[in-house]
Parts: structure tokens; sequence; C-alpha cells
């Protein structure tokens, strides 16, 4: 369930309509993530699809839940309808962080693995870096914080681009994140995702350095 939680404080809705009803709201591009949601959360209700010219007409998902109990235990957990710039990291006790942060981590994290040229290397280098996205910059200090207390993470840089912050990770410090995340048997997790820190942990054995 913290994954869950960690997904929908990253890319989840809290909506309370004209007539007093309350909804949550869970959207994806990713099909297979919202059905696993929906499973955890021993729903049978439709998943919808969509498309939106904000999201350069790319398909969406939808899973939409009618349950006052349900919003009303986010709004004590700290999560509020309209939350993007408002929202506080969530008490969650320490066994269950790595879900959490890995249920943020699919919902608004990104990860890339490539080339680049340092001045200090004649060739080109292989590195990794792990990205987290807010409208919130105390969110994301807060969750840097946890980061680097929960899976010694050592660094992390902000930037602010596109009306949202980023908490950005060397190739080192994604590594120590991909090893705290996925360090349980767990199958809720994008496999897209855990795949770019797979595919860049199998080639360092070719003798590509960090």
């Amino acid at each position: 369930m913290a994954y869950v939680l960690g997904f929908f404080a990253a890319d989840g809705n809290m909506i309370k309509n004209k007539r007093g009803a309350h909804f949550i709201e869970f959207q994806s591009t990713d099909k297979e993530i919202v059905y696993k949601i929906r499973s955890v959360l021993k729903s049978n209700l439709t998943i919808s699809g969509y498309q939106s010219k904000h999201n350069n007409w790319k398909r969406r998902y939808r899973l939409q839940i009618g349950s006052k109990i349900i919003f009303n235990d986010l709004l004590k957990l700290g999560l509020t309808p309209q939350k993007s710039k408002t929202i506080k990291l969530p008490s969650v006790p320490q066994k269950y962080f790595s879900h959490f942060a890995r249920g943020y981590f699919d919902g608004d994290g990104n990860i890339w693995s490539g080339f680049q040229n340092t001045k200090d290397r004649k060739h080109p280098t292989l590195v990794l870096s792990a990205r987290f996205t807010c409208g919130s910059k105390k969110f994301l200090h807060s969750l840097k914080e946890k980061l680097s207390a929960e899976a010694n993470l050592k660094g992390g840089s902000f930037n602010y681009r596109d009306q949202a912050y980023r908490l950005s990770y060397s190739s080192k410090d994604s590594l120590r994140l991909y090893k705290f995340m996925y360090k349980s048997n767990n199958t809720l997790y994008l496999p897209r995702k855990r795949s770019i820190f797979e595919g860049f942990i199998e080639n360092r054995k070719y003798g590509h350095v960090v």
C-alpha cells in the first residue's frame, strides 16, 4: 500500500464535486500499472482510457474510486486536492519507505542512461541519472533528507524547469537508489524504468566506468 500512496502523491487526484461526493483518481500512460493498483485496492471498477492534447495526444488510463473514507485518510496524511505545489512528504514507516519512494518515482520520476563527454576523460563515459519531479520544493527537500538517511544517498541537486522542481542524482547515487527501491521481491513497479537501471548495470560489465 505504501507504493500506491507514493504513486498517488505523484500522479493522483482528489476530487470533491458540487454534490459532496468524494473521489480519488489514478492516472498514467502505463496501462499495466493502473491495473496493478486497482488489484492492490481490491477494486473491480472500470479503467477508462482517453487522449489529451496536454499530453501530446498520448493515451492515458484512469481509475476513479468514490470513497469519502479514503479521501479523508489522504487528508490526514497531508495530501489535498490540487496538491502539486503544497504537498508535504507523508509520514511513512521506515520499513515501507522504499515502496513509497518507488511508487513516487514511477509516478513522477525519470531515469536516463547514456554516454557523456567529460573534460577529464578521453572517451565518453557511460552515466546513469535518476530524477524526482514535484511542484513543491519543500517536498523534494524532505524526500532528499529521507533518502540520504534510508538509502545512503550522498548528493542530489535541485533545479527548476517548466514550472516544477527537480531533484537529480548522479550515477553512484542512482545505483544506490536502485538497490533501495527494488531490494524486495515486490512486483509492483514499472518494468520500463527498472530496465534502464539494469541495462546500465549490465553495460558496466563491459568495462565502462561510472
